[in-house]
Parts: C-alpha cells; structure tokens; sequence
C-alpha cells in the first residue's frame, strides 16, 4: 500500500482508505448501504490491514451512530494499528441544538464519537458540512482546544464550497488555529467538479483531497451498462435520489472507455475507475466501501500498477465535461490560460504542483 501525506500535514495515510458507511444498517439510506455487525467489520478490517490499509472513515450521522459503534467494537485491542477519521455537523435529531459546528455540538459530538469508538482520541475529524448559522471563528477556535486537550490530532472539512473553506484557512492562519488539512470531497471520473475550484485551492494552500464516493455512487462497479436495465441487486433503486446527479450519456460514455481499458489491462471497471483517482492532483486518500469481503479484495487491486499515460488520456476526453463559469474562459481563451493555467486541463501552473 502506498502511503502519502495528508495535505500538507505530516500525517501520512495509505491511498486507499475504508468508508464504514456500511457499518450497523439502521435508517433508510444507511440500511440500503449494508448492514455490517462487528464480527464482519472486524474481518473486513483484518484484511485491510493485511494489505496495509489502516485508516478507516465513518460519522456520526451514519446509521445514528451505529457505524462508529461497529467500527469501534472491531478494532477494539489494535487501536493504535488504524487511523481513524471521523465527521460530524449533520443533524443527529430535530432539536435546536442537534446539528451545526456550534461550540457546545462539536465538544458534545466529539465526546459521543470518542464513547461510540471506544477510545481517547481521533486521528482525524472532519466537519462534514458548512454551518452557515456559526461564526467560523467559533467552529475553528473549538477545534483547536480539542486539538490541545489531545481529542483529536488534526482536523478537516467535506462538502465545502471554494470560498467556505478560502476563508476558514484565513481565519485559522490569522489567529493561529489549527488548519484544515483535509478535505472530503466527492470526485469521480462521472464527477469532476471538485477539479475546478477545490483542486486549485487544495494545491494552492496544502489541504489534501480525501474522495468520497470514488465509483460514482454506485454507478462504476462495472454492472451498469448502455441499454440495459438496473440491475436488481444495485443499492441505486434506493439511493439513488440521495447521491450525485449524473448525466446518462456522460455516464456510459466513460463506461464505455473503462470497458475498453478494461480488455486491454484484465483490470475490474472498478479498479480502472479508482486506479485514475489516485492519479489526480491533491488526492491523499479514496475512500472505498465494500458490503462483502468478495467487493473488498476487488477494490483493494485498485493498488500496485498504473494506468498508461494513454489510458488516463482516454478516461479524460470521455468523462471531460464544459466548464461552468467563470471557468470556461480559462479553457477556451489562450489570454485567459496564459495568466491561470488549470492545474489538471492545461498542465500544472501557477496554482502549485502536482
């Protein structure tokens, strides 16, 4: 297993990771996801950690907190083999004071995290959405005494929006608090919008891409195909209305090329589609998930070979989509690239190194 540096932190993580979304099964979208008690966990995480994978994502928001109950109960007695990161934000109930990154949720949710887990400290924890009702002055500086008290070692965001996390870095550089080093994005070869602001600033400020949702929701697993129905057994007959749009011809336009690729390499669709996240600028860690040991062995060959500069050129044209604005000058208008070059559409430039 490869590892990198997490941003520009010195904690290093493995390039896959494992999402323990599938962990308890309680409530209608986490129950579509899986249902995995902690005997299975526990075996999940054995052969993750054979293969050198060790650190493992939840929230308390999945399956109110049974997944970090289950993750916690399979680790027990080798905590300090795994990294384990951790969000919160999202509403847990319907009370006032039940959601948010207020001061008073987020000592409360790390204390219930840190109790669900079974130990003293999180490796990393995540705000899992922007609380526009909260100063980020309010959210950072609490962060920060939790980092001091030794209840968590460092700390990110995930589903920020460019200026969201621009001013919450400007915010903690002016104070002295504790800097975002992470940030849990969704980013797919049928989802590329994190490649055009996130991925600049990821660059820019030293802030590490952790990818949720790496297959596109579901849609890159290899059973989905042009002209052919739903397969009865995809999760998306019920989830689908939760995740990521795609748009249909986009999506069997890259399905088509991962099939192709797919021939040429003897590699799975999805070890193809994972092989070329790892590839991207910024990305510190994809997050897989597998309801099965069957579908955890697939994804853990993502690791350990490379995708030719040809196939990865391939996977770029069919998954490529028009840039929104103020982007698309940029592209279309060499004045406009000459003075910002996109770092992944035109070769690194002035926005930092690959």
């Amino acid at each position: 297993m490869e590892f990198r540096r997490l941003g520009a932190s010195g904690l290093m993580v493995p390039a896959l990771s494992m999402g323990a979304g599938t962990f308890g099964g309680r409530g209608e979208l986490f129950g579509a996801w899986g249902d995995t008690d902690a005997e299975e966990a526990r075996r999940l995480i054995d052969i993750c950690l054979e293969a050198g994978l060790n650190m493992f994502d939840t929230a308390d928001v999945y399956s109110a907190g049974a997944s970090e109950e289950v993750l916690g109960a399979a680790i027990k007695g080798r905590r300090d083999e795994v990294i384990i990161s951790t969000k919160a934000g999202l509403p847990m109930g319907d009370g006032p004071a039940d959601a948010g990154t207020s001061r008073s949720r987020l000592v409360k949710a790390v204390e219930d995290a840190l109790r669900r887990l079974g130990t003293d400290y999180i490796d990393l924890f995540q705000l899992h959405a922007f609380d526009a009702g909260t100063p980020v002055e309010e959210a950072l500086a609490t962060l920060d005494d939790l980092v001091r008290a030794g209840k968590i070692r460092y700390t990110g965001v995930s589903n920020f929006a460019g200026w969201q996390l621009m001013k919450s870095l400007g915010t903690a550089d002016k104070h002295g608090y504790q800097r975002y080093a992470a940030h849990q994005v969704y980013y797919s070869l049928i989802g590329r919008d994190y490649e055009w602001e996130l991925m600049p600033l990821g660059l820019d400020q030293g802030v590490g891409a952790v990818v949720w949702s790496p297959l596109g929701w579901g849609r890159l697993t290899g059973k989905i195909r042009r002209d052919q129905p739903l397969p009865a057994g995809s999760r998306l007959h019920a989830t689908a209305d939760y995740g990521p749009p795609v748009d249909d011809e986009l999506l069997f336009r890259v399905v088509d090329t991962l099939d192709e690729i797919a021939l040429e390499t003897g590699r799975t669709v999805p070890q193809i589609a994972l092989n070329w996240l790892l590839q991207r600028p910024t990305v510190s860690s994809v997050i897989i998930g597998a309801r099965n040991e069957a579908q955890l062995r697939q994804n853990l060959g993502a690791v350990g070979w490379n995708l030719t500069a040809d196939q990865v050129a391939r996977l770029d044209a069919a998954s490529t989509t028009t840039a929104p604005y103020p982007y698309f000058p940029y592209e279309r208008q060499e004045g406009f690239a000459r003075l910002n070059p996109h770092p992944v559409r035109r070769g690194v430039g002035a926005v930092g190194e690959a």
